[in-house]
């Protein structure tokens, strides 16, 4: 059982007595993501350091490595064959930056021969994509994705939904209620916009040692993966 706040969408699918199979730990000025200062406790979430994600039965939680420096830099949750990849920016004081990062993300996708919508989302506005990818039988296909963005107090969280739940509106409700009821750490340190919020490993476990990459804001590159099951 899931352990945190649901956004309305989920709850409506759930019917009326939705209520009772989830704990609320924020206070209902919005469906969410959550500002540390606006949660009582952590509750069930995991600590990954800049980040507090629900811990959801039978999920699993993969921390994106960068292989050079050995910096975590995104966590990536796979759930009932979909996946949520999340990541906390830096964001300016008075203005969000997820109008702007998404007109980059809707250029990029674009550029490498792939489509993009961007249409009225559970969070706002979104990007529905269909990125370009390689067949098994060696042919140039599509994979859809979705960018979802929310713009915070002095952060940005991002997140991108692949697998079932990139098309299945009921498959994406369990993905979205961890996006949703996911806690951003920023702290009061000054950062210019976009850097990358450090996250940590569960339970303060160091990362193995990998070759090197560099974090970006590019949707389409990973880095390697440590993986814990929930």
């Amino acid at each position: 059982m899931a352990l945190f706040r649901r956004s309305p969408k989920a709850a409506a699918a759930d019917g009326p007595d939705a209520s009772d199979a989830a704990v609320d730990t924020a206070p209902a000025s919005h469906q969410g993501p959550w500002d540390v200062s606006e949660v009582p406790e952590r509750g069930a979430r995991i600590d990954l350091g800049s980040l507090w994600v629900p811990g959801v039965q039978g999920m699993e939680v993969r921390m994106e490595v960068d292989e050079k420096t050995q910096r975590v830099t995104g966590v990536g949750i796979a759930l009932n064959g979909s996946a949520l990849q999340i990541q906390a920016f830096a964001a300016p004081r008075r203005e969000g930056i997820w109008d702007e990062i998404r007109a980059e993300i809707a250029e990029s996708v674009v550029k490498q021969g792939g489509s993009v919508d961007d249409v009225p989302g559970t969070f706002g506005r979104e990007l529905l994509a269909r990125l370009p990818a390689r067949t098994p039988d060696g042919r140039t296909g599509h994979r859809p994705a979705r960018f979802i963005g929310f713009d915070g107090p002095r952060w940005f969280l991002r997140g991108v939904v692949s697998g079932r739940a990139a098309i299945d509106v009921e498959a994406a409700l369990e993905l979205e209620a961890v996006f949703g009821g996911t806690v951003v750490l920023r702290g009061d340190d000054a950062r210019p916009p976009r850097d990358l919020l450090a996250l940590a490993l569960p339970g303060g476990a160091a990362p193995a040692a990998t070759t090197p990459s560099e974090p970006t804001l590019d949707p389409l590159t990973r880095g390697p993966e440590i993986t814990e099951i929930h």
